[in-house]
């Protein structure tokens, strides 16, 4: 008769006494699981704080120092480039009828001041917080809030229709290959960047810039937004003002002369 120790029947080994537990293997489980979502948020962060708009907040700052940078660059072009106008003036052999022609295509180019009675249009944002001011128009979207691009074409336009001799937007003059694009509520021109208010200021007759203002179609629509829901609108005479001469690059690429 052997002995019960020894029969296979009177107990289990200590792996058999112990079975199998699931829930051990799903904790190591979830461990393994943290550990890679750990691992995934800080290869992603590189040490960064990934909560925080830091970043955004540095591109709006790089893009602010790169148009401050373009304006000085601009200043600077435009410094040197009367220099060199100014010596090729001494010894280029022209005639007094050829330096005159040339002078009249510079003023019509934009690239030199002018001087005369100017109007100013002023245009921005309506507040965040705006509601409809007049009965049967539906409370705003935030896209009825703000200044677009085809508002700031729409003056330009209108000003240039009557008869504006030179036109300056914000700090800079514009000249005919000149493009007012907005990007967010944002204007960017000739590679600076600005915010609202924008103003436009024009060299010409006064009563027919702002009765040029008037006639527009699309002014008359935008003047429905300045009414309902508060957009910016300000139309000023300035009297006698000089407007700076265009200073950036005039080099084309795709341009073909006129027949």
């Amino acid at each position: 008769m052997s002995n019960s120790a020894d029969s296979p029947q009177s107990g289990s080994s200590p792996a058999r006494r112990r079975g199998f537990r699931p829930v051990r293997v799903l904790t190591v489980a979830v461990f393994a699981l943290a550990g890679l979502i750990f691992f995934t948020s800080f290869n992603t962060a590189k040490g960064t704080d990934i909560r925080t708009d830091a970043s955004l907040l540095k591109l709006s700052d790089l893009i602010q120092e790169r148009s401050h940078k373009n304006g000085l660059l601009d200043e600077a072009n435009g410094s040197l480039r009367r220099d060199v106008e100014s010596l090729a003036e001494r010894d280029d052999g022209s005639t007094k009828a050829e330096d005159e022609k040339l002078t009249a295509l510079e003023h019509r180019a934009g690239t030199q001041r002018i001087k005369g009675k100017a109007v100013t249009v002023t245009l921005d944002d309506a507040p965040p917080n705006a509601t409809a001011k007049l009965p049967g128009y539906p409370e705003p979207q935030p896209d009825y809030l703000v200044i677009h691009q085809q508002d700031l074409q729409a003056v330009v336009n209108a000003l240039w229709k009557g008869g504006a001799q030179g036109i300056k937007v914000m700090d800079q003059r514009l000249i005919s290959t000149s493009a007012v694009r907005c990007v967010g509520n944002t204007l960017i021109l000739q590679g600076r960047v600005y915010s609202p208010p924008y103003k436009i200021q024009a060299v010409g007759d006064p009563g027919k810039l702002k009765q040029a203002l008037a006639d527009s179609k699309a002014i008359q629509n935008y003047m429905v937004y300045v009414n309902v829901y508060g957009l910016g609108w300000k139309v000023e005479d300035d009297g006698t003002v000089t407007l700076p001469g265009y200073s950036g690059t005039v080099d084309l690429q795709y341009a073909k002369p006129v027949e």
